[in-house]
């Protein structure tokens, strides 16, 4: 009986294994919406290694130059995935929303770009508010 506990634990293992391979060499398609509808892709990308940095930079590099806006750099789009904005330091794998068993297609990551010049602009409106000091209260 031991015996067969130990093969069970063995296949686990091997099956762990391989699925994890299997992860780790996961070819996706990856297309960007942009913000007029058109897109950008799809470009083929490995789930493990490849991390959303990675994509900004090719997003930036692919970006069409018939476009009104434009990033300048990778710090100026976000990408949203799944209804979250993506982190820089993750990569695909852990991105992806866990959708099943639904056939395998492009995933499609939203692009919004943010200009860093609109970012560093304080508002004008809260400057002119006027500053008070005192405090006028009756005392009776």
């Amino acid at each position: 009986m031991a015996e067969a506990e130990e093969a069970k634990v063995e296949g686990t293992n091997e099956e762990q294994r391989a699925g994890a391979e299997a992860e780790e060499e996961e070819e996706v398609d990856v297309k960007f919406r942009l913000f007029d509808g058109s897109d950008i892709g799809p470009v083929r990308c490995n789930a493990a290694t490849t991390t959303v940095a990675a994509l900004k930079d090719r997003v930036v590099a692919d970006w069409p130059k018939d476009k009104s806006i434009v990033p300048k750099t990778a710090n100026d789009v976000k990408l949203i995935s799944g209804g979250k904005i993506l982190e820089n330091d993750k990569n695909i794998a852990q991105c992806r929303a866990p959708f099943g068993d639904l056939p395998s297609t492009a995933i499609t990551m939203h692009v919004v770009v943010q200009p860093s010049s609109a970012k560093s602009k304080p508002d004008k409106k809260a400057n002119k508010l006027p500053k008070t000091t005192r405090c006028s209260c009756t005392i009776l």
